[in-house]
């Protein structure tokens, strides 16, 4: 599945739900809180757990829980993406343009 055809599953997959209805504003809410969750799949990878009442996992255990949060970041980023009718593909290329622009000069 290409880019192209994921971004479409999502909207297809949230509309079906009714979760692309949210106001967009939750949405960013679900993207910040996300956001905390890949920080803290990152920590459990980098530096393990460091509460006595949290286990500790191995280390594919712990790179799994980041792949999935990253994952539910990408998919927030998509349905926000989507509202607005931008593709990931120009999102890609927009970044891409703007940091060879941006650092050219080094």
């Amino acid at each position: 599945m290409d880019v192209n055809e994921f971004q479409q599953w999502v909207n297809d997959y949230y509309e079906n739900r009714g979760w692309s209805e949210l106001d967009i504003f939750i949405r960013i809410g679900f993207l910040a809180e996300e956001t905390g969750e890949v920080a803290r799949a990152i920590r459990a990878l980098e530096i393990g757990r460091d509460r006595p009442d949290e286990a500790t996992e191995s280390f594919e255990a712990n790179r799994q829980a980041l792949v999935e949060e990253l994952g539910d970041v990408l998919g927030n980023v998509m349905v926000i993406a989507n509202k607005y009718n931008i593709s990931l593909e120009e999102i890609f290329h927009s970044h891409k343009m703007k940091l060879l622009k941006r650092y050219s000069e080094e």
